[in-house]
């Protein structure tokens, strides 16, 4: 009952609907991210930082970037789901991990708003690069139009989490996937 409800809302009112999903599940990530790293306490300011960034900024320019992927290259076809994703890693993805970066820099009142994207930008690419194709090509291929902003905001919720612990310390993506890899 409670499924049919959400899904006749998502259909009945898309931007909204998608947008407060996408940005609920993005700030349980950064939430889920500080408790991964046992903190002690929860940086409540960060998380609410976090939220307000994806609810102004990531939300509304992933929304509107899927129903634009879609209106460039209808349906489900092999060969335009393929253009989708390869649009997503040229454009999309590296202005969404900008976004971040710069935004928490922002938010944060940083003398130099792209020191952490110069310091962290190619790292964290170079990880989207691998990590996000397969997500769009399930997306895409198979996820009804609808409810795209729901499941790739499902996955940003891992996404975040790998973002924010990156973000917040000093080591590569290539050391983190090897010290997460050992345990």
């Amino acid at each position: 009952m409670m499924l049919k409800f959400l899904l006749a809302q998502a259909k009945r009112f898309p931007w909204i609907t998608n947008i407060t999903w996408y940005s609920s599940i993005f700030t349980a990530g950064d939430l889920a991210q500080q408790k991964l790293h046992n903190k002690e306490k929860v940086d409540l300011k960060q998380t609410r930082n976090v939220a307000i960034l994806a609810f102004s900024f990531h939300g509304n320019i992933f929304y509107l970037w899927l129903r634009l992927m879609e209106r460039m290259f209808p349906g489900t076809a092999p060969g335009n789901v393929l253009r989708k994703v390869v649009c997503d890693q040229l454009v999309i993805t590296p202005t969404g991990v900008s976004g971040f970066y710069i935004g928490m820099s922002v938010m944060e009142g940083k003398h130099d708003i792209f020191a952490v994207w110069r310091e962290k930008f190619w790292d964290t690419y170079k990880v989207a690069i691998i990590y996000w194709p397969t997500v769009q090509l399930i997306n895409y291929g198979l996820i009804p139009v609808f409810f795209r902003m729901a499941f790739f905001g499902s996955w940003g919720f891992v996404w975040v989490i790998f973002m924010s612990h990156l973000r917040q310390h000093r080591h590569s993506s290539e050391n983190l996937i090897k010290n997460y890899g050992t345990k």
